[in-house]
């Protein structure tokens, strides 16, 4: 029988100890194992009240993740997309665009900025990210700041 392959939406306060840790623990792998970058992945964010998590779960595992933070600039709410990844087996099934798509219908028409790995740049800018700002070099990794509205 063919798995099917669920979109989970969740506020950081709402979310069970047992997916949180599962949401971490792809990340870890991706971003800390998988990237060789030695960085602090528990970062304090995820469980402020206004962080929202979308993930993708397959018969129950977390396969792929991303994280939408909001964030208040002199008064305008903008969001800040960031963390988004796919287990290394699944990647090339359009997972991590679904997860995009989500975080955007989410985000509207306000501004929204992530910081994207160089060799992404061009997968965010079909979203409608242009570059806002320098590349620069994140533990050995080069971003580029992009912004959406």
């Amino acid at each position: 029988m063919m798995s099917t392959v669920a979109l989970k939406r969740s506020w950081s306060l709402d979310l069970d100890t047992a997916t949180l840790y599962q949401l971490l623990k792809l990340r870890v792998e991706v971003f800390v194992v998988e990237q060789k970058c030695a960085y602090p992945e528990l970062d304090g964010l995820d469980l402020q009240p206004e962080t929202r998590h979308f993930w993708l779960e397959d018969d129950g595992e977390v396969i792929s993740t991303l994280r939408l933070l909001e964030e208040h600039d002199d008064g305008v709410k903008s969001f800040r997309i960031g963390r988004l990844c796919t287990a290394a087996p699944l990647r090339g099934h359009g997972y991590t665009t679904r997860l995009l798509k989500a975080a955007l219908a989410e985000v509207g028409s306000a501004p929204a900025r992530l910081n994207a790995q160089t060799y992404l740049v061009d997968m965010y800018a079909k979203f409608g990210f242009k570059p806002d700002g320098a590349e620069f070099d994140d533990d050995g990794i080069t971003h580029l700041p992009m912004r959406r509205g």
